[in-house]
């Protein structure tokens, strides 16, 4: 796969106020509509949120630092996937509302968590460094900076494919959490139907 880095980015920054716009729909719910499942081994809301907030406490840090770190100050017009890289950022990809399920690691599984409004709070945070960070991503290579996946430092992708994966990773469990909505009681709370009206059908 080959993009223009500018195609890229605005894709990726797209997709991540997208996330932002999706998350502030859900700071009109209330605490006990955030955490509603309708069994233990479904993910509520803020569990869908709080899963991306633990890959964001290790990816963007190691983005940023390798970013940093980077003494190439060389930039690439086109982004060239890696192999493995294409294959994560594809694996995570939504194609037509459709979510291919898959396990998570143990440490990044949020379920039955005791979770707070507050996690939609560290997402929003997070989300604001990641748009500054892409942004960043304009004046340096992509191709160059490789970046230690979460669940091997010994596998690197390029920072391009990172961000590819991190995004649309982070697209998939909001679509996920917007797709929870559908399970809540209309009734339960006086701002639920309106906030119902903003979300997509999924099928």
């Amino acid at each position: 796969m080959q993009i223009k880095t500018s195609l890229l980015i605005e894709e990726l920054l797209s997709l991540t106020e997208k996330s932002i716009r999706s998350v502030k729909v859900f700071k009109e719910l209330d605490v006990n509509q955030l955490n509603f499942k309708k069994s233990m081994e479904q993910w509520s809301i803020l569990e869908c949120i709080e899963h991306l907030n633990l890959y964001g406490d290790y990816y963007l840090p190691e983005i940023q630092k390798r970013m940093l770190e980077s003494n190439d100050s060389s930039t690439a017009e086109i982004f060239k996937a890696g192999i493995i890289g294409n294959y994560f950022a594809n694996l995570m990809k939504v194609s037509n509302g459709k979510i291919k399920k898959m396990k998570a690691p143990q440490d990044k599984n949020p379920v039955n968590s005791a979770l707070t409004i507050t996690t939609l709070d560290r997402f929003l945070k997070q989300q604001e460094l990641l748009k500054v960070l892409l942004n960043k991503g304009r004046s340096v290579n992509l191709n160059k900076i490789k970046i230690s996946i979460s669940i091997s430092k010994m596998v690197k992708l390029k920072l391009g494919d990172t961000f590819r994966f991190y995004v649309y990773h982070i697209d998939r469990h909001i679509i996920q959490a917007e797709n929870q909505l559908k399970n809540i009681d209309p009734g339960s709370s006086s701002k639920h139907e309106d906030v119902r009206l903003d979300v997509p059908s999924m099928k």
